[in-house]
């Protein structure tokens, strides 16, 4: 699979990783041991980022059972997610023992007390347990102030959602961070599945095979990632066999102009 540099950090990244929202937010041995297995998978396929959160329920508990042992074989890109400053120091500390007290990609959740975060994982990097701080939102209403935060130099790479029906952040989040070199994180590339409930019909996929495009999944995957300002999506499953579906996606060649108005427009219809 492709790997990009996240912006101008420094850090590389696979393509296509791993989000944890909802689908790691499990409990008991045997539906452990089942996300295990998509773990292990994403590991297998190259896919080898994976994206948790405090407000994911147990993901990120469940996501570090998945990696004992091996963590050194994975990236990690988690959040911090409070208004509340000593709780803020409890979710950094948990999550630094969750992973080895590192963190690759430490962002603010939701732009949540941006100001007072952002310090607090500046001060993590400089320690060395923290490679990069980000910054994420998923509502077109506030990438006002994430653009705000983004010219403050202060976050190497954003995560926003992108997909053929949301597609707000090319009018200005997508142009900005090309000029001041952010990594593009992106979220929902299925638009929270809303994308899978009327599905093409695989014939209208064909004129997208050469470009390794077998599924609707793929040409969804590699309709953002042929997009340069993007660094990396972070499709979720649950279910075996699709991360390696995705991680499929993960290398070129990459959709033109053409290919890309051909998802669009079955994306609408």
């Amino acid at each position: 699979m492709e790997r990009r540099q996240l912006g101008a950090s420094g850090l590389e990244v696979p393509v296509v990783g791993m989000g944890t929202s909802q689908t790691l937010d499990v409990s008991g041995r045997a539906d452990e041991e089942a996300r295990r297995d998509i773990v292990d998978e994403a590991l297998a396929a190259g896919a080898d980022l994976f994206d948790t959160s405090p407000m994911y329920g147990r993901a990120e508990r469940v996501l570090s059972l998945a990696l004992a042992g091996r963590r050194d074989k994975a990236m990690v890109a988690t959040k911090v997610w409070t208004s509340d400053d000593d709780e803020a120091e409890r979710q950094v500390d948990a999550s630094l023992r969750y992973y080895d007290d590192h963190v690759e990609l430490f962002q603010v959740h939701n732009l949540i007390e941006w100001q007072k975060r952002l310090d607090l994982l500046h001060r993590l990097r400089e320690e060395g347990r923290v490679d990069v701080v980000g910054a994420t939102h998923w509502q077109p209403s506030a990438f006002g102030e994430l653009e705000r935060v983004m010219r403050t130099g202060r976050v190497a790479a954003v995560q926003v959602p992108y997909n053929p029906a949301e597609r707000e952040v090319e009018r200005d989040i997508l142009p900005l961070a090309e000029d001041l070199g952010i990594g593009v994180v992106v979220m929902r590339p299925f638009g929270k599945g809303s994308l899978f409930k009327r599905p093409p019909d695989p014939s209208a996929l064909r004129p997208l095979a050469p470009f390794g495009v077998r599924t609707w999944a793929q040409a969804l995957l590699k309709w953002c990632l042929s997009d340069p300002r993007c660094t990396i999506a972070i499709p979720a499953t649950s279910h075996a066999g699709r991360m390696s579906e995705n991680a499929a996606a993960g290398d070129g060649p990459w959709f033109g102009p053409d290919e890309r108005a051909l998802v669009e427009r079955l994306a609408g219809d």
